[in-house]
């Protein structure tokens, strides 16, 4: 149970930005979707790796344990990344060659994703602080604008490709897990509680920080119900080792990112359209 909350934790903010968009949703409400995600991710991941190892026995569920597995696993991939963006960035900053910058930045996520896997610690957290470091001490001193164009534009589309093929491939699993009547209350029941911690988790930081951090009227809500389950909590799943309890876990992850995207996602543009009309 604390493995697959683990793996259906994280949020994927990309089904939903371009919706945020076209409804006309604030910058700023964009931003903290984007930067709850990022972070959300590469947490889950961690917890996901240390519960799963207990789970199957390779390791001892105890605190020392865990709080060296998430010092190794976050601060290592954390202190990475930073180390590796700041390479990065002084590179950057060396040069005024838009093409050559596209190609550090993709030696950043290749190579660096790759080193924080050989030494165990977490690629998706070093990424986020890298990404972190050079999307915003980069942009605002050592590249031009002609270099933040083509930037932007490359890893869009690099971000549209790799997002199409995952969902081609969720489709096409689809059709080989096994599906049982019973999965889909539990399925259900699940989904229920999902939205019911999420609205309590965002909801009482929001309200303690709304003052100190602006949030808007109706936040709570669009970031509730903008929390969309996709790729992530689809490959955590994926990687389950055979057993019992595979098939179910597995199948009730589906229905869930499914419902999230077919619902929640085709839904939350006129949850924000109403939300900005009342304000």
């Amino acid at each position: 149970c604390l493995t697959f909350g683990a793996l259906i934790s994280p949020t994927d903010p990309i089904a939903v930005l371009g919706i945020l968009r076209n409804a006309g949703a604030p910058k700023d409400l964009e931003l903290r979707i984007v930067g709850e995600s990022l972070f959300n991710d590469g947490v889950a991941v961690v917890v996901f790796t240390l519960l799963l190892g207990a789970a199957s026995g390779q390791e001892a569920l105890t605190l020392s344990n865990a709080s060296m597995l998430f010092l190794q696993e976050a601060g290592g991939g954390i202190l990475l990344g930073l180390v590796v963006g700041g390479l990065a960035y002084g590179l950057m900053r060396s040069i005024d060659a838009y093409r050559i910058e596209v190609l550090i930045s993709l030696a950043v996520v290749l190579g660096g994703y790759a080193l924080a896997l050989r030494l165990q610690f977490s690629g998706p957290l070093a990424m986020v602080a890298a990404g972190l470091l050079i999307g915003n001490k980069a942009r605002e001193s050592a590249i031009s604008d002609t270099t933040r164009q083509y930037l932007d534009a490359f890893w869009e589309l690099i971000d549209e490709i790799v997002n199409t093929l995952l969902f081609v491939l969720i489709g096409l699993e689809v059709l080989l897990i096994p599906f049982e009547a019973g999965y889909f209350w539990v399925g259900l029941g699940v989904l229920i509680v999902l939205l019911a911690v999420r609205l309590v988790t965002i909801g009482v930081p929001v309200m303690l920080l709304r003052e100190r951090l602006g949030f808007r009227r109706g936040a709570v809500r669009i970031l509730t119900w903008g929390g969309l389950r996709g790729g992530i909590s689809v490959a955590l799943a994926l990687s389950l080792p055979d057993g019992e309890n595979r098939d179910v876990l597995l199948t009730v992850t589906y229905l869930i990112v499914m419902f999230s995207i077919l619902v929640q996602g085709l839904s939350i543009g006129r949850v924000v359209k109403r939300l900005l009309s009342e304000t």
